[in-house]
């Protein structure tokens, strides 16, 4: 999609409107300039916010994408867009969390992928959504996540 240097990249470095829905989302991807060494990429997005797809009221979460690349790493500033277009989209929490997922190793064919989803509560419940492609590589150094369960302001 994208060469080593970041040649043909269309949203870094110019203004870019938020998409209007996942599906019309752009995912872009660099070159892995470490393929041949095992290590974590993690992206946190503390204020990921999507619809709810039964009474359009704003759901908010937490999450946690954790990877290892092959050989292609996510365009950070894609990645934002793509997570940012969710805010105007219903949809129910696991399908949001997963469906990144699935998204992401579409896109990248990771070795590895994970990601948690910390859903703030709605209708009293929390909701945690978590995927992984599979066992984490062996040797692979996998730092918790770092997000406590919902305890309200107890």
């Amino acid at each position: 999609m994208s060469q080593p240097t970041g040649q043909n990249l269309t949203q870094l470095g110019s203004a870019v409107e938020n998409p209007d829905s996942p599906d019309d989302a752009v995912l872009e991807k660099i070159a892995n300039p470490e393929p041949d060494v095992l290590y974590l990429v993690r992206f946190t997005c503390p204020e990921f916010t999507a619809l709810c797809p039964v009474t359009g009221q704003p759901d908010f979460a937490h999450l946690v994408i954790d990877y290892v690349p092959e050989r292609w790493l996510v365009e950070s500033k894609s990645l934002k867009l793509y997570l940012g277009s969710f805010r105007n989209h219903g949809s129910f929490h696991e399908a949001c969390t997963v469906g990144i997922a699935r998204r992401l190793v579409e896109s990248l064919s990771p070795k590895w992928l994970r990601i948690g989803g910390y859903w703030y509560p709605r209708g009293g419940i929390p909701i945690d959504v978590f995927y992984q492609t599979g066992p984490a590589p062996e040797g692979l150094w996998l730092p918790d996540q770092g997000v406590q369960p919902y305890r309200g302001r107890g």
